[in-house]
């Protein structure tokens, strides 16, 4: 993982797709005031360089029925287990992030059940069976998500 140079052109590429996925090579060429063809080279080299990872179509977790979402603290019975608890943590559909963590928790997740039932079933039957996980704690529910944003690629990447 390493730092990657960004100049004005990627800055202004990399902030127009964060903010609209959907839009086409051609309406960020008019945005940049380039070709069609430099947008799609610059966005293949961003891809191949790690910057951009993907897009995403966002679905709202509560209209399909999810309406309880948890963040839940994992302690390891040693850290030797961390890739095979990752490996089966990938494994449960209803968990949709997972970060490696310092302190008492090797790994906090983030997970979207039906509802507060369903949610006792996944930490039950699904997290903490699983081989090497020590422990678990529930920290918080999430009554709404406010808002959810990419990082602003022109308040930190500031040289060019």
């Amino acid at each position: 993982m390493g730092y990657h140079q960004l100049d004005k052109l990627d800055k202004k590429i990399l902030e127009l797709v964060t903010q609209n996925a959907r839009i086409s090579f051609l309406e960020v060429a008019r945005e940049c005031n380039v070709s069609g063809a430099a947008i799609h080279q610059r966005i293949q080299r961003l891809i191949n360089m790690g910057i951009i990872k993907g897009s995403e179509f966002i679905v709202d977790t509560y209209k399909i029925g999810y309406q309880t979402c948890a963040f839940i603290g994992i302690v390891l019975k040693d850290l030797k287990f961390f890739n095979e608890v990752v490996a089966d943590i990938k494994k449960i559909p209803e968990v949709v992030e997972c970060h490696y963590a310092t302190g008492k928790y090797a790994m906090f997740v983030k997970i979207y059940a039906k509802d507060n039932r369903h949610l006792l079933q996944i930490i039950l039957e699904k997290l903490t069976v699983i081989e090497g996980v020590l422990t678990t704690e529930t920290f918080q529910l999430s009554l709404d998500e406010i808002f959810k944003r990419q990082v602003s690629v022109f308040d930190v990447i500031t040289t060019d």
